[in-house]
């Protein structure tokens, strides 16, 4: 009965693994086959085995192995690469920003001391023209003053003139009451 119990096993079982050993048997024209111990449950086992392979393919033993292994270091290779080139752009667009912000404070500074220049000339300018208003302002008083020191002299013309002519009309006056004769020149009034 041991050896139905065995090959009904072994029958029930048709995807089983290749057996692990064979044993001899009395007869030697036939062989039994044993499962072993740890395979009880083969579905299991399979199912088990389906999982593993899905997510992660086998390598292929055959040439193609190689030719897998060349792809796989040529894909690093090429990343390496990438990574250098990557590398050398940034230190490129960096060195191109230093260079241009330092281009660019120097256009400032250099914009700035043409400002500073250019203020100070300014400066140097506006105070000629303060001397220089200065100077015809003290001209124009200083001709203000000859004005009114001329104007001042007519006056005094004027005045030594009316005084000389009022003398005068009081001197014909005096004149013509003392010999009693009316004056040649008529008065403007009458």
């Amino acid at each position: 009965m041991a050896e139905e119990t065995k090959e009904e096993v072994a029958a029930e079982t048709p995807a089983a693994p290749p057996p692990a050993a064979e044993v001899p048997k009395a007869d030697s024209d036939k062989t039994t086959v044993v499962p072993p111990p740890a395979e009880e449950k083969p579905e299991e086992s399979k199912a088990l085995a389906v999982v593993e392979k899905a997510p992660v393919p086998e390598p292929k033993k055959t040439t193609s192995g190689s030719h897998d292994r060349d792809v796989a270091l040529a894909e690093v290779e090429k990343q390496k690469k990438l990574s250098f080139i990557r590398a050398w752009e940034e230190s490129e667009k960096a060195k191109a920003e230093n260079k241009a912000q330092k281009k660019l404070s120097a256009i400032v500074a250099w914009e700035n001391s043409k400002k500073a220049a250019l203020e100070a000339q300014l400066r140097k300018i506006e105070e000629q023209l303060e001397k220089k208003k200065a100077e015809y302002a003290e001209t124009m008083k200083n001709k203000v003053a000859l004005l009114h020191k001329e104007a001042e002299e007519k006056r005094a013309m004027v005045e030594a003139k009316r005084g000389e002519e009022l003398l005068k009309a009081e001197e014909m006056a005096a004149k013509c009451r003392a010999t009693g004769q009316t004056p040649k020149k008529a008065i403007g009034c009458f």
